[in-house]
Formats: C-alpha cells, structure tokens, sequence
C-alpha cells in the first residue's frame, strides 16, 4: 500500500526592518548641505503589506460619501387616491399610484443616505501602518529631506524651481516629470506662503507632519519632509503615544 508524504506548513515570516542609517538633506537648490540620522521608531519598521492595506481601506471608507439617495413610496409626491374602486373594473387591484410597480412610484431597496461606511480604525494600527509606509519609502529611495522650504510670497513658477532642483539633486528623474501623484510635500508647520505656492501644482500634495496618514503617503511616488530635524521629532512623538 503506497503511503502519501505530508508536508508541514509553516507561516510565512515577516520581513526584518532594514533601516537606513542617515538620508541626505538638499537645500532648496537641490545642493547637499548636510546628513541626518533617521530615527528607528519612524523608519525602522518592517513593511506589513496585511496592516497598511487594513488601514488604507479604512481610511478610503471613511472618506466616502454616501450621496445615493432614492424616495420609498412614502415619499414620492401623489398616490393620495385609491385609482379606481376595489371591484367590477376587471383590473387589478391597486391601492395607491405610489407602489413601486407604477411609474413614477416609490423606489424599492434603492440607495439610500442612511448607509454608514466607516470604519473604526484602532490607534495603534494606524501609527504602526505609518511607520511601516514611511519605512518602506526609506528603504526604496523615495524619500528626500530638505532643509527648508520659505518663500517671500506665494509663487507657483518658484516651487515648480524648487521641485525641479530637488528631483535634479536627488537623483530623483521622475519628480518634476510625473503628471499625478509625484510627491507629498511634508511641512514641519504650518506656513502659508508655503503652501500656497505649492497649492497650484496638480501633481503634488502638501500636508502638516502632525496629520500624516498612510493613504497619502503611499498615493504619491516620493515623499519630501521639509525641516527634517523638527518634522522627525514630531513624528516620533506620534509614535511613542
């Protein structure tokens, strides 16, 4: 009697985190002015593709409007009237205009606003969903640090220099190039010049370090933390709370 081998299945493993130790700072003109050390908490992290798409999706439905809205029978306008009497008519019986078998009548099981698509995301998901994104921008090249980011007023043609000079510095071919998604422009702080210059350019996103999320980070091809020094001590009081 032949007898059959049976092989033991085992969980894959996790991926190790592969952190680099230091990422290269550019000034606005694309120049390397200095080095800094990435700090582990924020990008030393293993990529999870389970968590991060539990978290992005979550996130997609809670950004989700539900606008769908059909009328029941109890809503549409008329009906009031029985059409004809009960009997001696040789038709069907029919009790108001407004059942959905008549035209214009009231929709059955449509859409409706009621609907509630969100989703609960934990807290702790979501900062390790983080890191886990910001990690694997590391560890790809997409990450680009600048010193700073100041204008004397808003003016699109200076931060269209300003991307084209860090793609250029950065060895980053596609930065300037790519028409949608091609950078998230992360600000230590609020700064309204900044951001209104920014704010015209189809293909990039600007967001506060404190209001970081996963979804935008993994939308846009490279992620450009500006003031990296006080953007990474933000984030990592994201991290230890």
């Amino acid at each position: 009697m032949a007898t059959t081998k049976t092989t033991k299945k085992t969980a894959p493993k996790a991926e190790k985190a592969v952190r680099p130790l230091e990422a290269d700072v550019y000034s606005m003109d694309g120049k390397k002015v200095s080095s800094i050390a990435l700090p582990a908490e924020v990008f030393g992290a293993p990529w999870r593709a389970d968590l991060v798409h539990q978290v992005v999706t979550g996130i997609q439905a809670n950004l989700r409007q539900n606008r769908a809205h059909t009328k029941n029978r109890a809503e549409v306008s008329g009906g009031g009237k029985k059409p004809w009497k009960q009997k001696g008519t040789g038709q069907a019986r029919h009790g108001s205009t407004r059942s959905p078998i008549w035209r214009h009548g009231g929709i059955t099981f449509g859409p409706r606003t009621e609907r509630d698509y969100s989703e609960k995301i934990n807290k702790k998901m979501r900062l390790a969903a983080l890191a886990s994104a910001l990690s694997r921008k590391a560890q790809d090249g997409e990450l680009i640090l600048v010193d700073k980011l100041s204008f004397a007023a808003p003016k699109t043609s200076s931060a269209k220099a300003v991307i084209a000079a860090l793609g250029k510095g950065a060895d980053a071919a596609t930065l300037a190039a790519k028409k949608k998604n091609a950078a998230l422009i992360v600000v230590s702080e609020y700064h309204v010049d900044t951001l209104k210059s920014f704010r015209n350019i189809g293909s990039v996103l600007t967001e506060e370090a404190r209001n970081l999320n996963p979804l935008d980070v993994l939308t846009h091809k490279y992620l450009i933390i500006e003031n990296p020094e006080a953007s990474f001590k933000t984030l990592s009081t994201r991290m230890a709370a």
